[in-house]
């Protein structure tokens, strides 16, 4: 990404400043989610998500977040031009690369940067799934299928061709970075930057593989099959540790984050580990009692109204509802009444009910007498 089209880190993950650990890497994951280009095919979704991961990686790492705050791009990209960037307090001075090295030399040696071929943990792979209702209060297995980076199964991951392999860079010597000297102010400045023959990797290959071209790695699709625990909700997470992308370096594999979805349910409602429900009864059940059938995602049960019940009447029905996850225990689901008023009546029905209009008046309706008396 060039310098100049560079946006600042917190604004790409959408954070304040004085963001957490946690809200930087919550912010990541749901972003990294909606750009990896195994699930988002539009035009610079790639780009995107490379923008995301560089943003990532500078505010998950304490001491590169603090370097980015003190002096900005500069501060963590040593080919970072200060000036018109606007990160380092030197821009009008040129490029000076790291400014750890700059404030190191004045005391001998400078800081060195992180090797090439440090072992660096693999990316991790996004996938989706949309699960049913009960799938996500009673838990299910699902077989996911994503793409990762895996090591080239041609060469090994060596990049060589068969019967070749790779030779150690005249130029660095096999470490990957190359140390420049410049003058500043009468002082003399040492930086370290990566190593323009072989690009920082310490290795030269001068015959590639053919199906890897010379990197090592290629990208390969995958089916895993992933467990889902009793009471996962919509919008969690299920992390499979190890399963992501090849380390470089010998470094760990990353993870799978596969984001939960959960279908509506035409009955139930859920809020946390509630479930809720509106349950339709008669004019006549509500009037007199009733023993009544209600629906729960273990099946229906038998539950008696008292006499008089109200619309908007709610009772609950202990250990009913979501199991908590990799808990025994469970929510409860709450069930409210709606009295449901008879229509399409027949002659003889409207007569009974004008009959029993009459036969019950104000005493067997306190609430409509209390609210007329209120205008008396």
């Amino acid at each position: 990404m060039a310098n100049e089209n560079k946006r600042d880190y917190y604004e790409v993950l959408g954070v304040a400043k004085d963001a957490s650990e946690a809200d930087i890497k919550r912010a990541y994951r749901k972003m990294a989610a909606q750009y990896h280009p195994d699930v988002n095919h539009e035009p610079g979704a790639e780009e995107r998500f490379k923008e995301i991961n560089e943003a990532n990686e500078v505010l998950s790492d304490a001491d590169k977040r603090a370097r980015y705050d003190q002096f900005g791009f500069a501060g963590v990209d040593p080919n970072y031009a200060g000036a018109g960037g606007g990160g380092s307090p030197f821009g009008g001075f040129g490029d000076f690369g790291d400014l750890g090295d700059i404030f190191g030399s004045f005391f001998g040696g400078g800081t060195r940067r992180r090797s090439a071929n440090a072992p660096q943990r693999g990316e991790d792979v996004m996938a989706r799934v949309e699960l049913t209702f009960e799938d996500a209060a009673f838990g299910t297995e699902r077989e996911i299928s994503a793409s990762r980076i895996e090591n080239c199964d041609r060469c090994g991951g060596s990049g060589a061709a068969e019967g070749t392999k790779a030779q150690t860079c005249h130029r660095c010597g096999g470490r990957g970075t190359v140390r420049t000297q410049q003058n500043f102010m009468g002082m003399v400045m040492q930086s370290d930057s990566a190593c323009p023959e072989c690009r920082g990797t310490g290795k030269i290959i001068p015959n590639p593989c053919n199906r890897c071209k010379g990197k090592g790695k290629i990208r390969k699709s995958f089916k895993t099959m992933v467990k889902f625990p009793a009471g996962i909700d919509d919008g969690q997470t299920v992390r499979v540790p190890g399963e992501g992308s090849v380390g470089m370096n010998g470094g760990p594999n990353g993870n799978i984050l596969i984001a939960v979805q959960v279908k509506r349910h035409p009955v139930f409602t859920r809020q946390g580990q509630s479930v809720y429900v509106e349950m339709p009864i008669s004019f006549s059940q509500a009037a007199l009692g009733a023993e009544i059938e209600v629906p729960t995602i273990d099946g229906r049960v038998r539950y008696t109204i008292g006499e008089g019940t109200q619309t908007g009447t709610t009772f609950r029905l202990k250990g009913k509802g979501i199991p908590y996850v990799n808990s025994s225990s469970r929510g409860d689901e709450f069930v409210t009444v709606v009295v449901e008023t008879p229509t399409k009546l027949s002659k003889e029905q409207k007569e009974l009910l004008h009959k029993f209009e009459t036969a019950a008046g104000d005493q067997s309706h306190p609430k409509r007498k209390k609210f007329f008396d209120l205008f008396k």
